[in-house]
């Protein structure tokens, strides 16, 4: 198990020169730690890995820091420099902390948790060394069978870091499967959960009445032969396979006012040099919020400000492998997307999910749907989109209880794909309301309103209607 301590600085800090003071033996057992990787490692005698410290990140995005760990953050830009302490070893903890609170007190700031860097006190250090991680290592991974790397995550928000990111690339190029597990009160940010694949990776979620369960899906876990595997009930057949629900899962789920305006799409662009990404993110932003985003990163926290140029280079540098990015808004109006850019032989494939939430009392602004619509449709390159409406948390965190499932508002066919349907398939549905035409009439795209009431499932028979109408199997 490992437990993660976080210093936020207003000066960039040198942690290499913090661990030296950490170690009794001095700056000479850094010998060698200044290698090309973002971590160093603090290692005992036997090689066992004590703290992992990661590179410092400037963030320079306001809202970040309450966001994802419910604490007060210095005035943008800060410096935000994490450390990964081995619990299962004595002294690893007291390690991370003497050394977030240091770093800390040196450079101006604070460090998280309050409680896990109290101290500056000279820790023991006899034998401790510091050494650069390798490149294949995975800090972040605390338990590795031949079939899942379990990852342990205690904070308020479980994020996608740099080090998340990592254990889930290499999980997948290794074909295992990833398991996080977290304490009852944790929740996942929207970039995890959409990023987490199916079977054997979950959500693992520690309860005091029934161990564990998935966080998604309220089922009962338990450990078996290297993985989380869900409990079967004594009363499960082959033809039902019935799986006990957690009661911490379905407690507390009454209607709180709060909502989600959830958007879905996929723009294709045919591959040019001048092309410049991320302006179909910024017009549904602009339509939905009344202002473009507030910063992006290609992890959490999003660091960077801002800006089509530097995100076009980024997934530029990165031909021919796929960027992966998250976009955020300002505190004040919540706003998350999670953009995954890829070279295809049809030109250059954006597929963005994005997220808007709303208090009790504010409005979902539904009606300024179409208008997203059309300027991904005119401007974008738009195949399709689809819009939902949620009950579901203002802050767009995922909590481990059920949430009902979003109910689709709109569908949108991009003006290519309603050009080669065949006939007025696209035109003529089987929906009591006909479709709106977006952009030029010789070359529109087409809107299918639908209910979008969250108290009303039905909307999903609608949208299963008109999906088979599409594809020519009804």
């Amino acid at each position: 198990m490992t437990k993660d301590v976080i210093a936020l600085t207003k000066k960039m800090p040198d942690p290499l020169s913090v661990l030296a003071g950490l170690l009794s033996g001095g700056p000479d057992k850094l010998v060698g730690a200044e290698g090309d990787g973002a971590v160093v490692r603090l290692c005992d005698e036997q090689g066992r890995p004590l703290v992992s410290v990661e590179a410092p990140l400037l963030v320079q995005v306001r809202g970040e820091a309450e966001r994802l760990l419910g604490a007060r953050e210095p005035q943008t830009p800060y410096w935000w420099t994490e450390a990964r302490a081995t619990t299962g070893v004595k002294e690893a903890e007291e390690l991370a902390g003497t050394f977030a609170a240091r770093l800390a007190t040196l450079v101006g700031g604070t460090a998280w948790p309050r409680e896990a860097a109290r101290s500056m006190a000279v820790v023991k250090t006899d034998g401790v060394s510091a050494v650069p991680v390798p490149a294949a290592a995975q800090p972040a991974v605390d338990v590795l069978t031949d079939k899942v790397a379990v990852v342990i995550q205690d904070r308020p928000v479980v994020a996608m870091t740099a080090w998340l990111a990592d254990a889930f690339r290499a999980t997948a190029a290794a074909g295992r499967g990833l398991q996080i597990v977290t304490p009852a009160g944790t929740r996942m940010s929207p970039a995890v959960r959409g990023a987490l694949p199916g079977w054997p990776s979950r959500w693992v979620v520690q309860d005091e009445r029934d161990g564990y369960y998935d966080g998604l899906s309220g089922a009962v876990l338990r450990w078996d032969n290297g993985l989380f595997v869900t409990v079967e009930s004594p009363e499960a057949t082959p033809e039902d396979p019935r799986t006990p629900v957690a009661r911490t899962f379905g407690e507390d789920i009454a209607d709180t006012g709060e909502r989600q305006l959830a958007i879905s799409f996929r723009t294709v662009h045919p591959a040019d040099d001048r092309l410049v990404l991320g302006g179909a993110v910024e017009a549904v932003w602009q339509a939905i919020t009344g202002e473009p985003p507030a910063g992006w990163g290609t992890e959490e926290p999003a660091n960077l400000p801002w800006s089509l140029r530097q995100l076009t280079d980024v997934a530029h540098e990165r031909t021919p492998e796929p960027t992966w990015l998250v976009v955020v808004g300002r505190p004040e109006r919540p706003g998350l997307a999670t953009v995954r850019i890829t070279r295809t032989k049809g030109g250059v494939e954006e597929d963005v999910t994005m997220a808007f939430g709303y208090g009790p009392g504010e409005e979902v602004p539904a009606d300024a749907v179409p208008a997203a619509a059309e300027a991904l449709a005119t401007r974008h390159d738009l195949q399709s989109m689809l819009v939902q409406i949620r009950r579901a948390r203002r802050d767009l965190s995922v909590p481990p209880r059920f949430e009902g499932p979003g109910v689709p508002y709109a569908f949108v066919l991009g003006a290519e794909e309603v050009r080669t349907m065949p006939g007025d398939r696209a035109r003529r549905t089987p929906l009591s309301e006909p479709p709106r035409e977006l952009g030029p009439r010789t070359r529109p795209a087409l809107y299918y309103p639908l209910p979008g009431d969250p108290s009303d499932l039905s909307g999903w028979q609608d949208f299963e209607r008109l999906m088979r109408h599409l594809k020519g199997a009804s």
